[in-house]
């Protein structure tokens, strides 16, 4: 595995700072103000949106936390920024064709561009699963096989605290979905809850929200209400809370760019080990586990050739010190690695000063 060259990796950079303009531009007129507003001893923006004609009321819409520097940044300069489509569409075409990395499929890119220019990224959701890893390539600016991409949904994670404290919400999901397509619909949850957490098409692709386990296991099965999820509900999951903590912002290659709010790279690669130690074994179940494996192992690759092993390391410490489900976990996953994945994977575990095998006491 090999970085891109810098031409390129500059170019992703570029993109990724024109995309988070372009979509303040589109999301905040300059007709409008930014609002600080002062939470549980934590200052957020909030922009006041003036009323679009007579006897409509003002709108508010929250933006970010203040110590956010990006968005600081943009809060400041937002009556200067002007949308660049055109010359952003060329730098996607660049560096799908010339640097080789990964585009989503269109329909893929249409879903994810809808809910992002609905707010989704704005209201601190994160983009999950093998459309997040697609993005990781730009990221650490280095190739990854296409097969490791290759999925049939999109899946997306909010923290249940910040979907109850932003004040603001998505519209109607399934109105936003059934724009795109209208065989969409609602996907009855397996526990019989009224509430949904996902929708499908005719074609059986899927959308699909989660959120972290905020207790016990006696809470799973159990959908979350999430108020800024327009509607949708989430299913809860173990192991969550760990992937989606402080993500990073990436550029999915689809039209003129998509800026996304993903899980740390390091993050998901330790997250993928985790659940694949949870995999059924059944055939499906099997085919996830090794699909999990292959993007762990590849991710700890790009890491390495991206010079990232500082933060691959306090990924893993910290798994680790969560406790002995934790540890035991991260062993059971590298122990259905192949052979040769086993083997890097120990390899770099002992470069990193990290043991998951060693003995709990």
């Amino acid at each position: 595995m090999k970085q891109i060259d810098l031409m390129y990796r500059t170019m992703t950079a570029e993109l990724g700072q024109r995309l988070l303009d372009a979509s303040f531009s589109a999301d905040f007129p300059v007709e409008g103000r930014f609002v600080g507003v002062n939470n549980k001893g934590r200052k957020y923006w909030y922009f006041d949106k003036p009323p679009e004609g007579e006897g409509y009321r003002q709108q508010r819409r929250y933006v970010g936390p203040a110590d956010d520097p990006e968005i600081n940044k943009r809060v400041e300069d937002f009556k200067a920024i002007k949308d660049d489509a055109k010359a952003r569409r060329k730098f996607v075409s660049t560096l799908v064709r010339e640097a080789g990395l990964p585009e989503p499929d269109r329909f893929t890119g249409d879903v994810v561009e809808a809910l992002a220019n609905a707010g989704i990224f704005r209201l601190r959701a994160c983009l999950v699963g093998s459309v997040a890893f697609s993005t990781y390539a730009g990221h650490l600016g280095v190739r990854l096989p296409a097969a490791s991409f290759q999925t049939g949904d999109a899946d997306f994670a909010q923290d249940y605290a910040i979907s109850a404290d932003v004040g603001d919400s998505l519209p109607p999901i399934l109105d936003i979905l059934k724009g795109l397509d209208p065989t969409f619909r609602p996907v009855l949850h397996r526990s019989g809850s009224p509430r949904v957490t996902g929708f499908i098409n005719r074609s059986g692709y899927k959308v699909e929200f989660l959120t972290g386990n905020r207790g016990s296991d006696d809470h799973m099965d159990k959908p979350a209400d999430m108020p800024a999820l327009g509607g949708a509900s989430a299913e809860p999951l173990r192991f969550l809370d760990f992937l989606i903590y402080e993500p990073i912002r990436a550029v999915m290659l689809h039209k003129s760019g998509i800026s996304v709010i993903v899980p740390a790279p390091e993050r998901y690669a330790v997250h993928k080990l985790i659940v694949a130690s949870r995999r059924a074994v059944d055939t499906l179940g099997s085919a996830k586990r090794d699909k999990d494996l292959r993007q762990a192992g590849l991710l700890f690759e790009a890491l390495d050739v991206a010079n990232r092993l500082n933060e691959l390391s306090d990924a893993l410490h910290e798994a680790c010190e969560r406790g002995v489900a934790w540890r035991s976990a991260i062993r059971t996953g590298i122990g259905h690695m192949s052979r040769a994945d086993r083997a890097k994977t120990e390899a770099l575990f002992k470069e990193l000063g990290v043991d998951p095998f060693k003995e709990d006491r």
